[in-house]
């Protein structure tokens, strides 16, 4: 019996063992990186770059995926809707984890999402062409009394169209008409389908070109290729949220999971490549990590709370 009961402790120590031994590890099948906006952006870049990769490095299939529409609502909602595994991973901009929340609009609650970084510091500018007679804000409040003026922004709850429409409030006017799009071009200032129109690093080409012109910069400080841009903090202070995108997964995924994603993408946001794409659209783009952007975003979303109450 004591032979027998030897055996048979021997035998479950083996199975245990074997099964550890045989364990699948993250990742073990395709990795999925949505985008809720249409390719072309900086945040599609950067995602791209990240799957590409993480497909090398682990040698599982990864794929950058473009799922647009509701100002980033769908998107978002087809990475909630997902296991919380890792295995569907979200570049979201800001708007995703707050203003569609506080709207109401979300299925999703607070909460629901968690930062693995926030990884990019948007270029965000008000742009015109450049035979506008306005060059900056003030000039075009006073235009704008007198004469209709288009605005053209991609979503109207994201912080840089709120923050729009506040500064055309706090200096006294009202655009004739807003569009929403789910992206802004050069083509449509050059086409003057609109007047002016919020965007960023899709516009630099006629920004470039000099054939359109910024009002204001989005963003912490003046842009570095931009530098005789005033910020919208100069020019309008206490309304300024600037615009940023990170790395979120479900809440739930395994620390495994967050810990291979985190690897390979920070060391693609550190990247020389990485940098020089942050230059081309006049944007930032570092690496914050996961406790330091928790906390970032939280702060965020209740600025964003308070810049809605207004």
């Amino acid at each position: 019996m004591k032979y027998m009961a030897r055996l048979l402790t021997s035998i479950v120590f083996a199975v245990v063992a074997m099964t550890g031994m045989t364990r699948a590890e993250y990742p073990e099948r395709p990795v999925e990186f949505v985008v809720p906006w249409p390719p072309g952006d900086i945040e599609d870049t950067i995602a791209r770059m990240i799957s590409d990769a993480f497909r090398k490095e682990t040698g599982v299939p990864a794929t950058t995926v473009n799922i647009k529409g509701g100002g980033g609502l769908i998107g978002a909602t087809h990475v909630y809707n997902q296991p919380a595994d890792g295995y569907t991973v979200g570049v979201f901009t800001a708007n995703i984890i707050s203003a569609h929340i506080i709207r109401g609009n979300a299925e999703y609650g607070k909460g629901e999402f968690e930062p693995l970084a926030v990884i990019i510091g948007y270029g965000m500018m008000l742009t015109a062409h450049a035979d506008a007679p306005y060059d900056n804000l003030m000039e075009l409040a006073e235009h704008a009394r007198s004469k209709d003026v288009s605005l053209g922004v991609f979503g109207l709850n994201g912080p840089p169209a709120l923050q729009t429409l506040k500064m055309a409030e706090e200096l006294g006017f009202k655009f004739s008409s807003i569009t929403a799009y789910d992206e802004t071009t050069c083509q449509m200032i050059l086409n003057r389908e609109i007047d002016v129109t919020l965007g960023g690093g899709l516009l630099k080409p006629c920004l470039t070109s000099g054939e359109a012109k910024a009002l204001a910069a989005y963003t912490t400080a003046r842009i570095p290729i931009y530098p005789e841009v005033a910020t919208l903090e100069e020019q309008v202070p206490g309304i300024s949220t600037p615009g940023w995108t990170g790395i979120f997964v479900r809440k739930d995924t395994p620390a495994e999971a967050r810990e291979v994603i985190s690897r390979v993408a920070r060391a693609v946001v550190e990247s020389p490549e990485a940098q020089e794409v942050a230059a081309n659209a006049g944007a930032v783009v570092q690496w914050m990590p996961a406790d330091e952007a928790a906390q970032f975003a939280e702060a965020f979303y209740t600025r964003f709370e308070n810049l809605l109450a207004k």
